[in-house]
């Protein structure tokens, strides 16, 4: 059961790190922020999952306030794109040494705002200085290609160039780590970005927001460079799909969110970069090592309380070691501590609000229906903690085909690897997946073109925790949009073919004789 109130409590945990992060309990947090902080629109009260408590109230942008943004971040963006890389770098070096020194505070807010264990909001934090730190060096390697060209005396080659006013759009499960990924490569690409976070999650975005102004004033740089806007998806988020000055819009959220996003952005020739939904499923082999893959799933599936997009969802084992590897599954479930997610050697927290509770016994109930078996939890505790819950199941029933932002794991057969794949393949997300398999047969046939069609495939580990080093998206109805490592760094710039005819002749092109 979830614990009650001790030294971990809310209170006095967000007592100690409001101070510490420029946050205030009592008076209004202004959620506005174009240079100067503000916000005139509706006041919002953030509780925490947690508990319940009141953790802050949130001052949320007004259409005015929003119009103030945008051109704050518009002036900036001239001087931010003419600084060279290297020194836009010097300004993500010294963000990512501010988010350093207030690691462990940040990564509390992350607790308490969304729920997650302690651990888990401290990765969150260090994958932000992890980006800071790769952007850095992509700021020195912002480069194009020298092409070979048929015309003699002439140099062709293609570079990349800033784009404007980037929008970011994060949802509440990871509130710190997708801006940074966003904002660390947009500004060492020289862009200026106008973030809306989730209104689930505001407190920690004014707080990052408040670390990037600090450190933009001491470098001497305009801090309208990492604005933000409060809001929800109605009233700032129409107003940033449909603003043709944001020449793109990233956008992290449910598949419905971002087929409305595609779809207002691309009416007005924008750009989109969408990381969306996902139905991750784990196949697991006669060959498997159980004993990793059980910990792979585990993790995959009950970890951030199933509240990732690249959560396992879905649980594809070959009929000889089903049975033995579901118990395994069963008995590990039982051991896992759910409960106040400040308290160490808890590893599952609270989902994010009662509706998400909601869902995931709506979920349930439909797996039931639909024929399932429940083999383990699925019962709600009090307020918004739930056990984890297993079903069996079978891949095409329309409960299983949804992704439900919830600690549900579906379990299912196969016989071939060919089905297996198959099985994987048949669901409308497309982007995390993974085998467990020692027959190098069977995973280089999971990565081939015929085998996983998700963005990201693994071998022996499980579909959560990307690296920043690898770009990160997915296919299908995971919107198609690649963030952080690699080359995702093009998504914030345009692309520019240019010729230079250094020759005494001019030929024209197929050959054509004028004049």
């Amino acid at each position: 059961m979830p614990a009650k109130k001790s030294p971990t409590s809310v209170a006095k945990v967000a007592m100690t790190i409001f101070r510490q992060l420029g946050l205030s309990r009592t008076a209004i947090n202004a959620g506005v922020f174009a240079g100067t902080w503000s916000g005139h629109g509706p006041v919002i009260a953030k509780h925490s999952p947690i508990d319940g408590s009141l953790l802050g109230r949130v001052a949320t942008a007004s259409k005015s306030d929003y119009a103030v943004v945008v051109k704050t971040a518009q002036k900036a963006f001239p001087t931010w794109r003419d600084l060279p890389g290297p020194k836009r770098g010097e300004v993500v070096r010294q963000l990512g040494m501010a988010l350093r020194e207030l690691k462990v505070p940040l990564a509390r807010l992350v607790s308490l705002e969304a729920g997650k264990i302690l651990a888990e909001g401290e990765g969150e934090v260090q994958e932000m200085i992890d980006i800071c730190d790769f952007a850095v060096g992509i700021s020195r390697q912002l480069h194009g290609l020298t092409i070979a060209t048929e015309r003699p005396g002439h140099r062709m080659m293609e570079t990349w160039h800033p784009l404007g006013v980037v929008g970011i759009i994060s949802a509440f499960n990871f509130p710190v780590a997708v801006w940074s990924w966003n904002s660390a490569l947009a500004a060492v690409c020289g862009d200026t970005t106008l973030w809306k976070p989730s209104e689930k999650t505001p407190l920690t975005a004014i707080a990052c927001i408040k670390i990037a102004e600090r450190v933009c004033r001491n470098c001497g740089v305009d801090p309208a460079i990492f604005s933000l806007a409060v809001g929800d998806g109605p009233s700032v988020g129409e107003l940033m799909t449909k603003d043709d000055r944001l020449p793109l819009i990233s956008a992290t959220g449910s598949t419905r969110m971002g087929r409305r996003v595609g779809e207002v952005v691309a009416q007005r020739f924008g750009r989109s970069l969408l990381e969306l939904g996902g139905n991750n499923a784990i196949i697991v082999t006669p060959s498997a090592d159980l004993k990793l893959a059980q910990t792979g799933i585990l993790f995959g599936a009950v970890g951030t309380a199933g509240q990732r997009c690249t959560s396992t969802r879905r649980l594809i084992v070959h009929e000889s070691v089903k049975a033995k590897l579901v118990q395994s599954l069963v008995k590990g479930y039982r051991q896992v501590k759910i409960g106040n997610p400040l308290q160490p050697g808890t590893l599952m927290g609270p989902l994010i609000d009662p509706m998400a509770v909601k869902q995931m016994q709506q979920s349930v109930a439909a797996a039931r229906a639909a024929g399932g078996k429940v083999l383990y939890g699925g019962e709600r505790l009090r307020g918004n903690y739930v056990k984890p819950c297993i079903v069996e199941a079978q891949n095409d029933w329309p409960v299983v085909q949804a992704e439900t932002f919830a600690p549900i794991l579906y379990v299912m057969s196969y016989r071939t690897l060919d089905q297996a794949i198959a099985m994987q393949n048949a669901v409308p997300q497309g982007l995390s997946s993974a085998i467990f398999t020692n027959e190098l047969r069977e995973a280089e046939t999971f990565l081939a073109a015929r085998g996983s069609d998700c963005g990201i495939a693994n071998v022996n580990i499980g579909t959560s925790g990307a690296e920043i080093g690898g770009a990160f998206g997915g296919e299908k109805e995971t919107g198609g949009g690649r963030e952080s490592g690699s080359d995702a760094w093009k998504a914030y710039m345009r692309r520019q073919t240019a010729t230079i005819n250094y020759s005494k002749d001019l030929p024209l092109a197929q050959g054509i004789k004028f004049g």
